[in-house]
């Protein structure tokens, strides 16, 4: 690897982590805390299994969010801020079952908070991180991606889905 390479790759972890911190860090970890206070409730429906769900919810998207966050930045060479893109379509790892796994990270991040406090205001503003997230990528980002790669993107999208994960990973490359 080159001095460039690893200076380019450096600048896209450090870019990389910024994001992760303001970004998902004031969806998934500020604003639920904000909404609930973190404050324990009754479990739904009295059960407590739920709260089981909610913390595998909770380090499911965890792992998810960081191993996406560190393949964009290692293998796309950027950051998922608009201001400093990926120079290459990540299309390995969590990105072989599902177009959008940060996103999906940030709500699974979401609905375990509020499956583990109890606290329906934190899974109905989930809900909305979900909706604002199918806006903003239906919108915004697949049409850059379709301009930045546009073979690579179309090929891509033929074969993984927005949001619902393959349960084989798609393995072609582009």
């Amino acid at each position: 690897m080159s001095s460039l390479d690893r200076k380019a790759r450096a600048i896209a972890l450090l870019g990389t982590a910024i994001f992760l911190f303001v970004a998902p860090g004031t969806v998934a970890g500020f604003l639920p805390w904000w909404i609930g206070r973190w404050h324990v409730h009754a479990s739904f429906f009295g059960l407590v299994a739920l709260r089981a769900v909610g913390g595998l919810l909770l380090a499911a998207g965890f792992v998810l969010l960081i191993e996406a966050f560190l393949r964009f930045a290692l293998e796309g060479i950027g950051t998922p801020a608009p201001i400093y893109p990926a120079k290459h379509l990540v299309v390995t790892g969590s990105y072989q079952y599902v177009r959008n796994p940060m996103y999906i990270a940030v709500v699974s991040l979401i609905f375990g908070q509020g499956l583990i406090f109890g606290d329906f205001r934190i899974l109905v503003y989930g809900l909305f991180v979900w909706a604002g997230s199918h806006v903003f990528v239906v919108m915004y980002e697949e049409p850059a991606l379709r301009r930045s790669f546009p073979v690579e993107y179309a090929v891509y999208c033929e074969h993984v889905s927005r949001w619902i994960p393959r349960l084989k990973p798609w393995r072609e490359r582009i």
